[in-house]
């Protein structure tokens, strides 16, 4: 018997790594609700949700459907970054097959205002072309540690590369370059200072939406810079969730707390 056809599990499976995902963590254990929060580990020292925690891969969407019988999930709430393309359709592939619920939480992307000088694309090595055909000579790139080979086909020895990411990118393909290590929220003031201080005219980052990292538009807007900006991937169809308060409520709902 699964989880769901038995009706009786109240244990559910977070997909994490985002700040929506702590902030659901929170609130399901406030409801009693024992929750499992799963990150993927690229990040050596994350910051610790409440409830359980295990750290790395499931093997697939095999591996999780064994996991999701094995530990009598009786519901999954897919969390996981906007840009964690393989995660989303490996959990959406294991839950149909065990039957279990899944909702797929997911902040709204950001949309350009007045002022903004937005070059969308959908892929990152859209991304690199469009750094060569803007003829950028300075670029701050937010895309993540682990996509910078897909910016290898621009460089060219004068073009200036400020690589920011929460830990050292290894390898690091790009050169001339300047690496910050950080980790959001960041300020609309600290965020205008940087890219006026390092001459940025041109910025590449993903679509992720949310706070966090939303300063680095504004001050682009207001600096008059470029910003090289890539779409997100698609996701499975199936329920969604914008807000931690409706994924608590679907939550309540399909596991019978509510």
């Amino acid at each position: 018997m699964n989880a769901a056809s038995g009706g009786t599990a109240r244990r559910l499976l977070l997909l994490g790594g985002t700040t929506e995902a702590s902030a659901l963590a929170r609130e399901l254990v406030a409801c009693r609700i024992e929750v499992i929060t799963s990150l993927a580990g690229r990040t050596s020292n994350p910051r610790r949700p409440p409830g359980q925690l295990r750290i790395g891969g499931f093997g697939g969407a095999a591996g999780l459907e064994a996991w999701l019988r094995k530990e009598s999930i009786g519901a999954v709430v897919d969390a996981t970054h906007p840009f964690a393309a393989v995660m989303r359709w490996n959990a959406a592939t294991a839950c149909e097959t065990v039957g279990v619920p899944r909702l797929r939480l997911e902040r709204p992307p950001w949309s350009p205002t007045q002022g903004d000088r937005w070059r969308p694309v959908t892929s990152l090595r859209a991304a690199a072309d469009e750094v060569v055909a803007a003829r950028a000579e300075r670029v701050m790139l937010t895309t993540g540690r682990s996509d910078l080979a897909s910016f290898a086909p621009a460089v060219d020895g004068r073009r200036w590369w400020l690589l920011r990411s929460i830990e050292p990118p290894d390898p690091q393909p790009l050169a001339p370059a300047e690496v910050i290590l950080d980790r959001g929220p960041f300020s609309v003031e600290g965020e205008t200072s940087l890219l006026r201080n390092r001459r940025i005219d041109l910025l590449v980052t993903k679509n992720s939406g949310g706070s966090a990292a939303a300063a680095k538009l504004v001050a682009a807007r207001a600096l008059g810079i470029e910003v090289v900006i890539v779409t997100r991937p698609p996701s499975p169809p199936g329920p969604g969730a914008s807000t931690v308060s409706e994924a608590v409520a679907w939550a309540a709902a399909v596991l019978g707390t509510g």
